[in-house]
């Protein structure tokens, strides 16, 4: 549950911050962008229980076995995260 609330805080962060710094447009993209981290941290067991086939999204390849759900929200996290870690890499340099 804590998960929930300080990703739902960062994304809605990331929203604030896209609408305020770009408009519609930016915040639209950050939409996009926010999609498949959050879902990786809410719902990492439904996503890591997933098998099957993937369509269009890995070409077409076969999902055949399960992840563990802690890993999925692990990677959940690191791409939720990926704008600050830029962000402060921009800055360290920057220095």
């Amino acid at each position: 549950m804590k998960s929930r609330v300080i990703s739902g805080v960062v994304a809605a962060l990331y929203l604030l911050g896209a609408y305020l710094g770009g408009g519609g447009k930016s915040l639209l993209q950050m939409i996009g962008f926010l999609v498949l981290p959050m879902a990786c941290i809410w719902y990492s067991d439904e996503m890591g229980g997933y098998t099957g086939n993937t369509g269009l999204l890995m070409g077409g390849d076969e999902i055949t076995s399960t992840s563990p759900g802690c890993l999925v929200a692990l990677g959940g996290w690191l791409l939720l995260l990926v704008p600050v870690i830029v962000g402060v890499i921009m800055w360290m340099v920057g220095k």
